[in-house]
């Protein structure tokens, strides 16, 4: 079976091969972002998670208080629905979501998208796990990982994707989540993470088990 990083790194291929001066532009984008320390102020190891209290994609709203209550959590923040390597990354934890839980932890994927649009019911019956709306990206902000997105990306997803982000995430038009792993023991405290600024990277399943086993 392909490791996520053999999938985004094969995509990111593809678009190398079929839009090189997007793709180079994208590098230029996150190598000034890298070089800012963008996504340098996520809450770190050993911080205590920021609460939240967020609704799914039937509107029901769902606290970090709640999800604890069941046990660790790995909490992944994704751009949307109509991002490819957040797709990629949602199958890639789905795959291994039994694994997750015979460890004794949930999972929950956030993103700004609107509660009736984050997925549809197809999307929605391949999924074992919560998904949550953070549509002004407070939640995001809160855990250091919101990103304004520069108007070149803006651009592209308008002309080139014809996705209008203000309409998906109801109102928020330019700030997206790094897509960023956390995982959250039953106490609240951050025992691991995965923070990277560029969005075409994700935390590999195999290493959040890892982090999951050595938690247990």
């Amino acid at each position: 079976m392909k490791s996520l990083k053999e999938h985004t790194s094969a995509k990111v291929e593809q678009m190398r091969q079929s839009k090189p001066d997007f793709m180079q532009g994208v590098d230029d984008i996150i190598a000034q972002a890298k070089a800012f320390q963008q996504g340098g102020d996520a809450i770190a190891l050993n911080q205590k998670a920021p609460g939240f209290e967020l609704p799914d994609p039937e509107g029901k709203l769902v606290s970090l208080v709640d999800l604890l209550a069941k046990g660790p959590l790995v909490v992944t923040f994704y751009r949307g629905s109509w991002c490819p390597y957040c797709n990629l990354q949602l199958k890639a934890l789905q795959a291994r979501l039994s694994d997750i839980h015979a460890l004794g932890a949930e999972l929950v994927a956030i993103s700004p998208q609107m509660p009736d649009g984050s997925m549809t019911k197809d999307e929605m019956s391949e999924l074992d796990f919560l998904v949550l709306s953070d549509q002004d990206a407070k939640v995001a902000s809160k855990y250091g990982v919101a990103w304004e997105v520069p108007e070149f990306l803006l651009e592209h997803m308008r002309v080139d994707r014809q996705l209008d982000l203000e309409a998906i995430n109801n109102g928020n038009r330019n700030i997206l989540p790094i897509p960023a792993t956390f995982i959250i023991g039953r106490d609240g405290v951050v025992t691991w993470r995965y923070v990277d600024v560029d969005y075409r990277t994700r935390s590999e399943p195999d290493d959040i088990i890892e982090a999951l086993k050595k938690l247990s």
